[in-house]
């Protein structure tokens, strides 16, 4: 999800590094990717909605699956209501390759209307003046007010400016296997206790993947929402790496012990979804947006157990995820106001209500909660309603270039330490002294 290089002119993330896909494609962002006629990122200014016909590019990443469905129907039903708009869907298969395609795109001057990104992509193209502040877009909107407060604070970057508009957005839950877990955790401790008495024969309770150095994955993000709970956030709010502090320190010794316990095992590709739909596994840790695949996972064998996140000696911690979207400047005014009708659209209180009920995200506003499709949803789910007003509380990882160059040297420590090639202290102490080179280096 991250990248950082200075603006140059080069002519005609799910979380990823750009800024290594930068230097091995020779590219950078560029300021002069911006229309002139229609303003660079600085400019605020609100084009007026004519009804002059327009194209939208939405560049995005929901290719398989109920998300390709939901999102697919959503824009047909956007253009059947605005027949002077059309809106044309690029699909990724997944966030790496979305981010590439938008770099590439936007470095060549020619980027889409409108794409998913991470707050720590935005970091670059705002600073490369590539997309388009909403401060003035979400003053005129009349859906801001109803947005939850973490979902307020995940759309502004380090300078306070709202840049980003919300689009699918979850928090981290546990699933289980009621026959194997009789009643979900509520501490951290409690967790790890369970999980031992439920790793007998086959089984091991706990299958996570941390990723690698340039894809941090589910894995890392429990990792780090083990530290903020056990003692303080793994990044300071200015997105320094504190990967020696204590909460760090305290986490990667709770996984370790678990896998001395036999009660964790590492993996790769959703390891967690597939040992719990295999019966190898009595727990999940993943956003709420895994809900639908494990449900497919575990079929008929049980009835899937879902709850909220234990609690540490800290208390409560929750990570937000998903991303938002951006507007870029190279886009006409025309093309400008089409692509904010229609993000306004998708995040609708009726809209929203129907993305969540098909897909599993949770909504972005509050409003959403009173329409019928997410309350019959909810009804089926009980714990949609506790997951989604954790979007008051939820954090993102600071939106800052390095975060992702930074979370992949933890993933890297995750893999030494547990499987033992290096004690939890020397894994967390190279992955500091990396993370702190990444963002020197990105300064």
């Amino acid at each position: 999800m991250t990248q950082n290089t200075k603006p140059l002119c080069t002519g005609g993330r799910g979380r990823l590094l750009a800024t290594s896909i930068f230097v091995a494609a020779g590219l950078t962002l560029s300021a002069c990717g911006a229309n002139t006629s229609a303003g660079t990122g600085t400019d605020s200014t609100v084009p007026a909605d004519t009804g002059a016909p327009a194209t939208v590019t939405f560049m995005e990443a929901m290719s398989s699956g109920a998300q390709k469905t939901a999102l697919a129907k959503m824009t047909k039903d956007f253009m059947d209501k605005n027949p002077n708009i059309k809106v044309e869907l690029q699909d990724q298969p997944d966030y790496g390759t979305l981010q590439t395609k938008i770099n590439a795109q936007t470095a060549a001057g020619t980027p889409p209307s409108i794409a998913q990104v991470y707050g720590s992509w935005a970091d670059e193209f705002a600073t490369s003046e590539v997309i388009v502040p909403l401060d003035d877009y979400a003053a005129k909107s009349d859906q801001y007010q109803s947005f939850f407060a973490g979902i307020k604070k995940d759309m502004k970057l380090a300078d306070g400016k709202t840049w980003m508009w919300p689009f699918n957005k979850s928090v981290v839950v546990q699933y289980y296997n009621p026959a194997m877990v009789p009643a979900a955790p509520k501490t951290w401790d409690e967790f790890a206790a369970t999980a031992k008495t439920a790793s007998t024969g086959n089984t091991v309770a706990l299958s996570i993947d941390p990723g690698s150095s340039s894809g941090p994955a589910g894995g890392t993000a429990l990792f780090e929402i083990l530290a903020e709970s056990m003692g303080e956030p793994v990044f300071a709010a200015d997105g320094t790496p504190q990967f020696t502090k204590d909460g760090a320190a305290k986490a990667m010794d709770y996984l370790v012990r678990m896998k001395k316990e036999g009660s964790l095992v590492l993996g790769t590709n959703y390891p967690g979804q597939a040992a719990l739909g295999g019966g190898t596994g009595a727990f999940d840790v993943s956003t709420v947006a895994s809900y639908p695949f494990n449900l497919k996972a575990v079929g008929d064998k049980f009835k899937l157990g879902v709850a909220a996140l234990p609690s540490g000696p800290k208390g409560p911690a929750n990570q937000l995820a998903g991303t938002n979207i951006a507007l870029f400047a190279k886009s006409s005014d025309a093309e400008k106001a089409a692509a904010w009708k229609y993000m306004q659209f998708l995040t609708s209180p009726e809209e929203m209500a129907y993305w969540s009920a098909t897909t599993g995200y949770l909504p972005v506003s509050k409003d959403a909660m009173d329409q019928p499709a997410f309350k019959d949803y909810a009804a089926k789910t009980p714990f949609v309603t506790d997951a989604t007003n954790q979007l008051d509380a939820a954090t993102p990882l600071p939106p800052k270039s390095w975060v992702n160059k930074a979370s992949g040297a933890l993933a890297q420590a995750i893999q030494a330490a547990v499987n033992g090639s290096s004690s939890s202290q020397d894994a967390l102490a190279a992955a500091q002294d990396s993370a702190m080179k990444a963002m020197k280096g990105s300064q």
